[in-house]
């Protein structure tokens, strides 16, 4: 590994220090591993594209993180059945804040690689949703093409993503450190498949339905706002 990939992985710890160490697991009573501490050299922190994948306000008491794969279909589920109330009860209202984090598990889903390097270059056009979106939408289009590089094209036309600067990061590959540098760190945290979600240190297997959310993110929030109204 170069002095890039170095950097690379200590940039892909950072972005999951809001984690949080060892907190015990909402689903399972398990453990989450703690964080390994960031690199020192951090020069490409800006390159995070954190809040181009990000929903909500940064000052919400809640946060989810969550480890998807978009060739899932257990993310589409969550993507299409319950991501659209939680942001409606919880984003919208400021309760909490949803950043998405990259984990294609290429094993079983040969094509979520690039499904994912489609998306965070149209991060790099302040258009991640309409790509997250569209990716999920069309699942079934491209998710076993034995080539999806010209299906994604037509997908970043339908976001209106700039062709040419599309064209040279998906040449280029420019975000694939980053992709990787996610999936390792989910992998290292213990994470087995997705979807996948960390919620102020607590982990919640599965495209659970809004009825397994909903008593555990109120908690949370009255959580906070006793602890508020002490300070």
């Amino acid at each position: 590994m170069g002095s890039n990939g170095k950097i690379i992985m200590g940039v892909g710890i950072v972005v999951l220090l809001g984690v949080g160490a060892a907190a015990a697991m909402l689903a399972r009573k398990q453990k989450v591993p703690e964080p390994t501490a960031p690199a020192r050299d951090t020069t490409a922190v800006g390159d995070l594209l954190m809040a181009e994948r990000t929903k909500g306000s940064p000052t919400a008491p809640i946060t989810i993180y969550e480890f998807s794969d978009f060739q899932c279909p257990y993310c589409r589920q969550f993507w299409a059945t319950t991501l659209p109330a939680l942001e409606r009860e919880y984003i919208a209202t400021k309760k909490a804040r949803f950043i998405f984090i990259n984990f294609p598990i290429m094993e079983i889903h040969p094509n979520a690689r690039a499904a994912h390097h489609l998306a965070m270059c149209g991060a790099r056009q302040n258009k991640f949703w309409p790509v997250h979106d569209l990716l999920y939408q069309h699942q079934k289009d491209w998710e076993k093409l034995a080539n999806p590089a010209p299906y994604f094209r037509r997908l970043g036309d339908s976001a209106s993503l700039e062709p040419r600067a599309l064209a040279t990061c998906t040449q280029q590959q420019s975000e694939d450190w980053l992709i990787q540098a996610e999936a390792n760190e989910a992998g290292r945290l213990g994470l087995a498949g997705t979807p996948a979600f960390v919620i102020n240190g607590g982990l919640l297997p599965g495209a659970q339905p809004l009825e397994v959310w909903r008593p555990i993110l109120d908690s949370i929030y009255r959580t906070a706002e006793k602890e508020g109204n002490r300070d």
